[in-house]
C-alpha cells in the first residue's frame, strides 16, 4: 500500500482574504501535497464568521503556488450553476497547469447556505440534483457537446477550451459516514471524502464503511479522510486512504494562529 499524501483544508473564514493565500504558500513550502478550501456562504449561525469566496482565492493560490493540488472541499453543486462551475474549474485547471480537483457534496447547513437564499434545502432533492448535475458537469468539463434535458437541468452547450488534465479534472464525492448513498455515488467518480459525525474517523471505522471488496472501487480511486493523531498514517493507508486531511474548526479567537502553526510544521509523515 502506498503512503498517503497530505493536504490542508482551509476554512476561508477570516477578515483578510490574503491570509488564505499566505496559508497556501506556507503549506507548499512546508511539504504539504494539497491545499483545499471550504465552500460556504454563511456557515454557522452560532459563529457568524466573515466568509470569503473560495473560487476567487483559488485563482490567487494557483498563481502563488507551483506544486500542490488545489480545489474545494467541498462544493455543494446544487447551489451553483453547472456552466459557471465548469468555467471556474477549467480556468483553474489552465491557471494551475493541471493541479485542480473538484470535490462535491450535498452541503451544510441547509438553512444558512441554502434555504435562506431560496435554494433547495431538502437533502433528498439535492441528492437527485447532485447525481444529475454530475453527469452533465462530467461532459462539460471534458469539452464535449452537451444536449441534456433532465428533471432538474436543461443544458445545450459546447464549452471551450477543454481541460488540461485528461479526460477532465478528477472529481471527489463527500458523504457522511455511515450513509451508503454517498459511497455508491463516489464509486462512480474518482474519489470519496468521508465525513465523521462529530468525531475524526479512525481506520477501523473507515474499513467498516468501505467494506472488504476493493473491486467495487474504480481504478486509482482516492479516499480522502481527516485523520486522528492517535493513529499513524500507515494505519489509514492500510484501509485504502490515499489522502489525509489536516483542518481546523473556526471557533475560538486563536484558531487561525494554531492552524497556521500546524501548517508551517508540515505533515506528520
Amino acid at each position: 500500500m502506498n503512503a498517503p499524501r497530505f493536504l490542508v483544508s482551509i476554512p476561508p473564514f477570516m477578515t483578510d482574504a490574503g491570509t488564505a493565500v499566505e496559508l497556501a504558500v506556507d503549506a507548499e513550502r512546508a511539504g504539504w501535497d494539497g491545499v483545499f478550501l471550504w465552500d460556504h456562504l454563511q456557515w454557522s449561525p452560532a459563529v457568524r464568521p466573515p466568509v470569503h469566496d473560495p473560487w476567487v482565492l483559488l485563482g490567487a493560490i494557483a498563481q502563488a503556488t507551483e506544486r500542490v493540488r488545489i480545489g474545494t472541499l467541498v462544493t455543494p453543486l446544487t447551489r451553483r450553476r453547472l456552466q459557471v462551475v465548469a468555467k471556474h474549474l477549467i480556468t483553474l485547471d489552465h491557471l494551475s497547469n493541471g493541479r485542480v480537483t473538484f470535490a462535491v457534496g450535498l452541503g451544510e447547513p441547509p438553512a444558512e447556505d441554502f434555504a435562506n437564499f431560496g435554494d433547495e434545502s431538502d437533502p433528498k432533492v439535492r441528492g437527485a440534483m447532485l447525481d444529475e448535475g454530475l453527469d452533465v458537469l462530467d461532459r462539460l468539463l471534458r469539452g464535449d457537446p452537451v444536449d441534456h434535458h433532465g428533471e432538474h437541468y436543461q443544458v445545450k452547450a459546447h464549452l471551450r477550451p477543454g481541460p488540461v488534465q485528461q479526460p477532465r479534472p478528477p472529481i471527489w464525492v463527500a458523504g457522511v459516514v455511515p450513509n451508503a448513498r454517498p459511497l455508491a455515488r463516489a464509486r462512480r467518480w474518482e474519489g470519496l471524502a468521508p465525513i465523521g459525525q462529530g468525531d475524526l474517523l479512525t481506520p477501523d471505522v473507515l474499513a467498516a464503511y468501505l467494506g472488504d471488496d476493493p473491486s467495487l472501487n474504480p481504478p486509482a480511486w482516492d479516499v480522502v479522510a481527516s485523520f486522528s493523531p492517535d493513529h499513524p498514517a500507515t494505519a489509514y493507508a492500510d484501509v485504502g486512504v490515499t489522502w489525509l486531511v489536516e483542518s481546523a474548526w473556526p471557533g475560538d479567537d486563536d484558531w487561525l494562529e494554531d492552524f497556521h502553526k500546524r501548517i508551517k510544521d508540515g505533515p506528520a509523515r
